[in-house]
């Protein structure tokens, strides 16, 4: 393995992750992850891939076919849902107050289940588009694993504990919640709605990080006993936007209070928590930018080629998101087998660029061929390998 060491500033693209690091961060949630939006890559993370009871967090999921269905035309905002006797029986919790037999429209669903946390609005939205509440968990379930949702599993469409068996991992919320904002944008605008009214019932959105945090702008909450209070939440300053998911936060000394004044300041030290690692890893954090799209990254040596060597590129362009201190130790070094075998194609993957730095996750990118390299001809391959055989450590020089 040939290995080519350059030390530069870098940023970034999807790749492989180690270990997150701390980077000043820490939190008494059992769970956590930030992560770059544009990018998916992992800041930080605590226990983030273990699976967990998601509570109201799961409705995220639930949306998430909604909105599918939206965008490629199987259902409008102005379409009506149908309110069954089962939704208005296990409404439960948190709800918006359907009635049997009201329609009601998609876009007022969407905020009822945002705003509201309406698990009786689930319930709808899961009966007008599964047919039954069963059918519609198994689509959820489908649809899970289509995007990559590996510790997710769906035994319901509003997290509530009953049935039991409803988990998801903080990672994969973040995976979802990053999904929602790339490819929903026409109706991520929900998220940050501050309040609703339905039955001549206003609610207020339990996403207190909307008004604690200037920037944040989404995304859902959620709190049973076995999961504890948990958010996913996004937020963007100076244009870059980041998400955090956070979920086992317990506070056990609220536990003398009455019920709602237990839940009123629980929230509130939820959102405060949100808004402190947010605002710490904006001040901490900065993207840096290391190739553009094209760029050469460096250059593969070709055995038995028309050409000695071959230049290298990314998909695309390279940023990375990293701490502002890491930033000076920067290194990436380019790695491939080689000398790489000819012919070589024109996009072919050579090998991976990782770039490392002190207390940040490593991070390994593909890099491919910029250009094809034909085989030598006949003679030359025969004077390469007598060169080999006299000089083994100058083949592919």
């Amino acid at each position: 393995m040939r290995r080519f060491h350059l030390i530069a500033i870098a940023s970034a693209l999807i790749v492989t992750l180690a270990a997150p690091c701390q980077a000043g961060v820490d939190t008494s949630a059992e769970h956590a992850i930030l992560i770059d939006a544009d990018s998916g890559q992992i800041l930080w993370a605590k226990d983030a891939f273990a699976p967990m009871p998601p509570a109201s967090m799961s409705k995220l999921m639930t949306l998430e076919l909604l909105f599918q269905r939206l965008k490629d035309g199987r259902l409008k905002l102005s379409d009506t849902l149908g309110v069954s006797q089962r939704a208005w029986s296990e409404r439960g919790g948190s709800e918006m107050f359907v009635n049997i037999g009201d329609k009601i429209s998609v876009e007022d669903l969407i905020r009822g289940i945002i705003v509201m946390s309406a698990n009786d609005g689930c319930i709808v939205v899961a009966e007008g588009i599964g047919g039954t509440v069963e059918n519609f968990v198994s689509m959820m379930n489908a649809r899970a694993r289509q995007l990559g949702l590996a510790q997710s599993h769906f035994v319901n469409p509003n997290g509530l504990p009953q049935p039991p068996g409803q988990l998801m991992s903080a990672a994969d919320l973040a995976k979802l919640a990053r999904h929602l904002i790339v490819d929903y944008p026409a109706y991520y605008h929900y998220f940050a709605e501050r309040n609703f009214v339905w039955s001549n019932i206003p609610q207020e959105n339990r996403n207190l990080v909307l008004e604690k945090f200037p920037g944040a702008d989404g995304l859902k909450t959620g709190h049973t006993d076995a999961a504890g209070y948990g958010i996913t939440t996004s937020a963007v300053h100076d244009g870059e936007r980041l998400i955090l998911v956070l979920n086992g936060l317990r506070y056990p000394d609220l536990a003398k209070r009455d019920s709602k004044s237990q839940d009123w300041f629980a929230e509130q030290r939820r959102a405060d928590e949100a808004a402190r690692i947010l605002g710490i890893a904006f001040r901490e954090f900065h993207r840096y930018q290391l190739f553009r799209p094209g760029d050469i990254v460096g250059k593969a040596v070709v055995w038995q080629g028309g050409s000695d060597t071959v230049p290298l590129k990314l998909a695309g362009a390279l940023d990375v998101t990293m701490p502002v201190d890491s930033r000076a130790g920067m290194k990436l070094t380019l790695n491939y087998d080689g000398p790489v075998q000819a012919p070589v194609a024109k996009d072919q993957q050579v090998g991976t660029l990782k770039i490392t730095a002190p207390d940040f996750p490593g991070l390994v990118v593909p890099v491919y061929a910029v250009n094809s390299v034909g085989s030598a001809g006949f003679f030359a391959r025969i004077f390469l390998g007598l060169r080999a055989l006299i000089s083994p450590n100058s083949a592919g020089r």
